[in-house]
């Protein structure tokens, strides 16, 4: 039943966006997913900086 609901899902993304739409659509995701993981590392190191701070202080 899983592989049947993904073929449905794709489908239906080309329906309403269009086969032309498609690559762009995963480029911008790409860089989304990117810029999350780059701020989510940030932020981890920031914390961790903060911790280590405190732990001197």
């Amino acid at each position: 039943m899983g592989y049947e609901i993904i073929i449905i899902v794709i489908l239906g993304v080309v329906l309403i966006f269009g086969a032309k739409k498609i690559p762009e659509l995963a480029k911008t995701f790409g860089k989304a997913k990117g810029e999350f993981e780059k701020g989510k590392l940030e932020g981890e190191k920031e914390l961790n900086d903060f911790k280590n701070k405190e732990k001197i202080d």
